[in-house]
This record gives C-alpha cells, sequence and structure tokens, in this order.
C-alpha cells in the first residue's frame, strides 16, 4: 500500500555555497509517484513527506530522518529514470558553463525552484549527475550526519574522472570549504569537512550492454536487512542485477532505477 506523507521537524536553512562541491542531496527522477512510494516504502520501509519543490516530490524518510527525494518528473523531462546524486554549487550557471568547457553535457537547466536552481549534466563519459544552487532541503544538516546515503562513481577511468570534477566543482583547491582528494590504491576518495562523501572507482565499460556496468554514479542505501530489501524488492515487482547475501544487492525497480543496499555493518 501507499506509504501516507507524515510530519516532520524544520531544521536551519543551509545554503549550497556553504558546502560547495559536497554531495548534498541524492533524488530518483520517476515517472509515478505513488508507484515508486509504494514500492521503496515496501522494499526500505521508507515513509514520505511532501516536498518544498512542488507536489510531483517527495522526500523519503527513515525513522524521521530525511533520505532520498522522489520526484515525478522523468517523461516531462525526457530524462531516463535514474538516482541521481546532486552537488551543491554557488553558481549554477557557471558550473554548467564548466561542465560545457570540459566536454561534458548539461541535459537540463538550470531551473529555478521556490528555494534555489538546479540542473541534471552528464561528466565526459556519460555519468549523470545534478547540481543544486540555493537552499538545500529541511533536515539536510541531519541527512548529513546519518549519512543514510553514500555514492560510488563507476568510471572508466578515476584519475581522469577526478580531474573532471576537481575542475567543475572546486575540488582540492585552496578555497575555505572545499573538498579534499585523496588517493587509495585505485580509487579516488572525497572528503567534506573530513568525512567521506564519495569513492570514485576505474572499470566501468562505457559501451558496456548491461547498463549498470558503464559509467554511473552509484547511490548505496545502508540497510540492516540486505536479504530482505532483495525479498521485498522482488514481491513488488523490481529485478535484481547482483546479490552477495547479507552483504549486498544490486537492485532495480519496477520503472527502472538502479541503486544499491548495503549491509550497515560494513567498514566505511
Amino acid at each position: 500500500m501507499n506509504r501516507k506523507p507524515t510530519a516532520t521537524t524544520t531544521s536551519a536553512v543551509t545554503s549550497s555555497s556553504s558546502v560547495f562541491g559536497a554531495p548534498c542531496w541524492v533524488s530518483l527522477m520517476t515517472r509515478d509517484l505513488s508507484a515508486a512510494q509504494e514500492f521503496y516504502g515496501a522494499t526500505m520501509g521508507w515513509e514520505f513527506r511532501r516536498a518544498r519543490l512542488g507536489e510531483e516530490f517527495s522526500v523519503a524518510l527513515e525513522g524521521g530522518t530525511p533520505v532520498a527525494g522522489i520526484g515525478a518528473l522523468a517523461s516531462a523531462l525526457q530524462v531516463a529514470v535514474a538516482w541521481t546524486p546532486y552537488f551543491a554549487v554557488r553558481d549554477a550557471d557557471q558550473t554548467a558553463a564548466r561542465i560545457r568547457e570540459r566536454s561534458g553535457t548539461v541535459a537540463v537547466g538550470p531551473v529555478g525552484f521556490v528555494v534555489g536552481r538546479g540542473a541534471l549534466a552528464a561528466d565526459r563519459d556519460g555519468a549523470v549527475f545534478g547540481i543544486w544552487e540555493g537552499q538545500l532541503l529541511s533536515g539536510w544538516e541531519t541527512w548529513r550526519a546519518a549519512s543514510p546515503a553514500w555514492l560510488r562513481l563507476r568510471t572508466r577511468d578515476a584519475f581522469e574522472s577526478a580531474i573532471f570534477y576537481g575542475e567543475v566543482f572546486d575540488w582540492a583547491s585552496d578555497r575555505p570549504g572545499s573538498c579534499d582528494v585523496e588517493y587509495e590504491a585505485d580509487e579516488v576518495v572525497l572528503r567534506s569537512a573530513g568525512l567521506v562523501v564519495a569513492r570514485l572507482s576505474s572499470g566501468a565499460l562505457e559501451a558496456a550492454p548491461d547498463p549498470a556496468i558503464r559509467p554511473r554514479w552509484e547511490v548505496h542505501f545502508p540497510v540492516r536487512d540486505v536479504d530482505g530489501c532483495v525479498a521485498a524488492a522482488r514481491r513488488h515487482g523490481g529485478s535484481v542485477l547482483h546479490h552477495d547475501p547479507g552483504v549486498q544487492a544490486a537492485l532495480r525497480d519496477p520503472d527502472g532505477g538502479l541503486f544499491t543496499v548495503t549491509a550497515r555493518t560494513l567498514p566505511e
């Protein structure tokens, strides 16, 4: 059944300019908001409340804590159903220009909303991401502290991608508040205020017939019961791309959105 929106407490508003370059939200762009809420409510145990962005948007909650956004705009914007990370920026127009200058693509926007401006883009290898300028959604500080989602970029060459994103988002710059970049073995690790907020890994195949191994930003949700999520996803029309019992599973919702559930006990 559909989970009804619930009330939530408000928190101090944070601007994207204070955490520029860092992931500030994850959102599913889907076609049917009610169907998506039914699937993710059953699979992940989420409840939902309306977002300030309009009737076609909702915020998923776990135990009252914001987890992610869901927006029913995929058809209107003519974009694929997908989970997408958003990065905070000080100036959406300037960032969009930087993306284009470095051979990336800006597919939608920047578009104005009540509380800010956003755009959908893709890097040189086709991995899709979003940018956001303005107020972060209410409860963002709680979201960041709880870390209900984490990101991994599966890309052709992690170091080359780090250069692209570093130039776009001012990573590893001398500007106060800039994200730090570290190199660990064959990965690039992104930190914001000392916290690991994303990892970039090499090995994706641009022309792979399986979209799960093409360059893309993976959204991982830590859960208490990986196997329970897998079973619930199957019962409610989802499919399983990969399942390491008790540890991790790559899933696809009935509308095609890819996401990963990971055991909470795994190290960061």
